[in-house]
């Protein structure tokens, strides 16, 4: 139904609308066009349109109804492209055909639609013939255009991406289904798409958006902007996803290194209320040896004063300088919460008023009722006076280590238009509807890059867009239910969201509220759902308990059983953080992606397209969280105790807790009992693992077992630098690799190159060739295959 694209418009507007949909619409012929040095302008019989060559595999794409392609700063695209990428033009009678030596692009002359194809002829994908497309309209008493691509689909492809929403269906595959990409409390809508087809696509539009998958029965999708003055898309062609991915933040930025102690667990609580209980979790964490690197203030440390005064309440927080000193005394992070709201009757709000920074939005604050208004984040010198009154107030003035960007949607559920009528410093706020975020998180990174130089920012978001992980920005799935509905979709959520090019994606271990109340984390129904929860988010590239309730660690709400599992966990995440670690060093050097859907690896298995609840975990695990509750008490069975697992084809694959080998490319029942969440390893990975640690830094890695998952071949590259500056952005860094050859059993170790200050000289790693019980589960292995120093120079061990 075309009512489908038509979301809060009036009767009228739908009567214009119809008419426009229901009249024949031919598609825009080229009249003539002409090469350009970065790509080939066209001049269409209604528009214009230019193909950009921005590299031989990426391309950008623009068409407007206009006289002339509109001026237009992207928000997303930071990336100039300022050097021609070469390329050859041809024609014939039916078509222009561009050939960047990679791809060539080929217009058709009748419709102007485009077709991607390889340097060899094969097709990757091809516009509609009905392709791009602008329509008048008004939204909000807005006059404007709506902006819309259509591309064809065929059969056999799967669609990944498109961000993070909470309140979606269970579904990964965006063929056939559609997507709401408006961003609005508890969404992280972002505009990159992946196909197994081999290509990606990112919209650069930044109105309330709408994904279709279901067009023509599925064999076309379709992407409408609302708002815009052309459309202006990005085509990055792999065929990898993770060259995809690498072409995607190319254009929009790298993500920075976080700090390593961001890669242990987090604590946080919706809210702890004063100082004193501040430092209790502290000590209790570190009192009973739980390993944690994290504690976190959130909302209303400021009650009853005015949200936005920036003050935590002195007669519940004597010395926040003092408490933040303690949690560093002990070798735990402070994170604290900030919101880009500010009510009336503070200083801040004063001073951004008189500057005119204050936005006409106005949030109805559920805790005060009162309507606190929105700066301007889109304004650079708003952005500034922002960072400024948080920095001296809070931030540095205390020695807060991370932020939690919370709310920074201008949105309640209930200001949609609000939003769209908005003025923002660069336009109407329709036009940027979904990059409230983005320009806040860039004000924050800019800030704390210059002002807090010696100490890696970390932000923890609510909602993202494309472009944000240049802005050290987690994505968090928002205010999500303490239910097994919650915990089942946040899968799904936490792999799209990755598939997106977001490479730092958490949720609220064990969900925020049970029916906006806090449960009782004492029932064994709820300690089971934590303890699924608390599984899957030790295999989620942040690691972080919040919610209503007490549910740290260490509560007496756990029974002893569910305890020991937890630390089990938890203490796994902290063995594995030489492994993790790497990784990230990989996400910032390679632009890699941790969290990965199964398409990445296993592009060519088709079984894998439609598995929203498995994923791999880096090259080597296999994760398969527990999603279903099984257990009504710690010994009585609601039903079954198994879960169906597909392994990959084209591997074998190991148990993780158990060392037992299975061929791939079919489905296993599992057994999974409350301490276990199935968790198998590829043969050919290399796993490296630290020891047992309190907190991330506690022990250098001059000791490490070194896990062989025999039966293919494998290498993985080992990273590490100073932990918590940017000196590695000047080349302050070390990798070596290990290459494990399977036919002739013999580990090598490259030579170390790079170094940094008070890198090790001299390790030990214990080397353990898996095979059964042998080197599973989460403990150190007994006895090693093979004990060997390491001092920087290549070795290579016969096994």
């Amino acid at each position: 139904m075309i009512s489908k694209y038509l979301p809060n418009y009036s009767p009228k507007l739908l009567i214009i609308v119809l008419a426009l949909f229901f009249t024949h619409i031919t598609s825009a012929s080229v009249k003539s066009y002409h090469k350009d040095v970065d790509g080939v302008s066209f001049t269409l019989d209604k528009g214009l349109m230019k193909v950009r060559i921005c590299r031989p595999d990426i391309v950008e794409v623009k068409y407007t109804v206009f006289e002339k392609l509109p001026a237009f700063n992207s928000l997303v695209v930071n990336n100039a492209f300022k050097m021609p990428s070469k390329f050859t033009v041809t024609q014939s009678s039916n078509s222009i055909d561009i050939n960047t030596g990679k791809l060539i692009v080929r217009i058709d002359r009748k419709t102007n639609a485009i077709t991607y194809l390889t340097a060899a002829g094969k097709i990757i994908t091809s516009e509609d013939k009905n392709n791009k497309e602008m329509h008048q309209q008004t939204v909000a008493g807005i006059d404007t255009y709506s902006c819309s691509t259509t591309f064809n689909s065929p059969a056999d492809e799967a669609l990944f991406g498109l961000g993070c929403h909470p309140t979606d269906s269970l579904s990964i595959n965006y063929k056939g289904r559609d997507q709401d990409m408006a961003i609005r409390y508890m969404t992280g809508a972002i505009p990159v798409l992946l196909s197994t087809k081999g290509y990606g696509l990112m919209w650069d539009n930044y109105s309330a958006s709408n994904f279709y998958g279901t067009e023509a029965d599925n064999t076309k999708f379709r992407y409408v902007s609302e708002s815009g003055k052309q459309v202006d898309y990005y085509f990055f062609y792999g065929p990898s996803f993770d060259h995809i991915i690498d072409l995607y933040r190319t254009t929009t930025g790298n993500a920075p290194m976080y700090p390593k102690w961001a890669f242990g667990l987090f604590q946080s609580q919706d809210r702890y209320l004063s100082q004193k209980e501040i430092l209790s979790v502290k000590d209790n964490y570190r009192n009973n040896h739980i390993p944690v690197d994290v504690i976190v203030q959130d909302w209303y440390y400021w009650d009853p004063l005015p949200i936005g005064s920036h003050v935590m309440k002195p007669e519940r927080y004597p010395d926040p300088k003092a408490m933040v000193d303690e949690l560093h005394k002990a070798h735990i992070h402070g994170m604290i919460s900030i919101w880009p709201v500010f009510g009336k009757g503070t200083p801040n709000y004063d001073a951004l008023d008189k500057n005119g920074f204050l936005t006409s939005i106005t949030w109805d604050n559920v805790v005060t009722h009162t309507f606190d208004t929105y700066y301007d984040a889109h304004n650079p010198a708003a952005r500034e006076m922002y960072w400024d009154q948080a920095r001296d107030s809070l931030v540095k003035r205390y020695g807060w280590d991370a932020w939690w960007v919370d709310q920074c949607e201008p949105d309640n559920g209930t200001l949609l238009d609000e939003r769209r009528k908005a003025n923002f410093s660069v336009g109407k706020g329709i036009d940027y509807f979904n990059t409230y975020s983005l320009e806040h998180s860039k004000g924050l990174y800019k800030g704390w890059r210059r002002d807090i130089p010696g100490k890696r920012a970390y932000f923890l978001i609510r909602q993202a867009f494309a472009g944000e992980q240049r802005n050290a920005a987690t994505l968090w799935s928002s205010d999500i239910s303490c239910s097994y509905q919650a915990l089942k979709s946040q899968v799904p959520q936490g792999i799209n969201a990755c598939a997106s090019g977001i490479p730092y994606w958490t949720s609220d271990i064990g969900g925020y509220h049970y029916h906006w109340k806090a449960p009782d984390w004492s029932k064994p129904e709820f300690q089971e759902l934590f303890t699924r929860w608390f599984q899957f988010g030790t295999f989620s590239p942040i690691f972080r308990i919040h919610g209503k309730g007490e549910r740290a660690l260490f509560s007496k709400n756990w029974s002893d059983s569910t305890k020991a599992i937890l630390l089990k966990y938890d203490n796994l995440r902290y063995r594995l953080l030489p492994y993790i670690y790497s990784l990230a060093g990989k996400v910032t050097q390679e632009n890699y992606t941790i969290m990965r859907s199964l398409a990445f690896d296993f592009r060519n298995d088709k079984n894998v397209y439609d598995i929203p609840d498995q994923y791999m975990f880096g090259p080597a695990f296999l994760v398969n969280p527990v999603t279903e509750q099984l257990y009504s008490g710690e010994n009585a069975a609601l039903g079954k105790h198994t879960r169906e697992v597909y392994l990959p084809a084209g591997t074998t694959w190991y148990d993780f807790w158990t060392g037992k080998k299975y061929n791939g490319g079919h489905k296993i029942e599992v057994d999974v009992p409350i301490e276990t969440m199935p968790l198998y390893v590829k043969a050919g990975s290399i796993v490296p693992m630290g020891q047992h640690m309190q907190y991330a830094t506690e022990k250098p890695a001059d000791v490490m077992e070194l896990r062989i998952y025999t039966g293919a071949n494998g290498e993985f590259k080992f990273y590490e630098d100073e932990n918590n500056n940017y000196n590695y952005e000047k080349g302050s860094y070390a990798t070596f690799k290990f290459i494990w050859n399977d036919q002739s059993r013999q580990l090598s170790i490259s030579d170390t190159k790079g170094d940094f200050p008070g890198m090790l000289k001299k390790r030990t790693f214990n080397i353990v060739l898996v095979k059964g019980s042998h080197g599973s589960d989460e403990g150190i292995t007994a006895k090693a295959d093979k004990t060997v120093t390491y001092a920087g120079k290549a070795i290579s061990i016969k096994l």
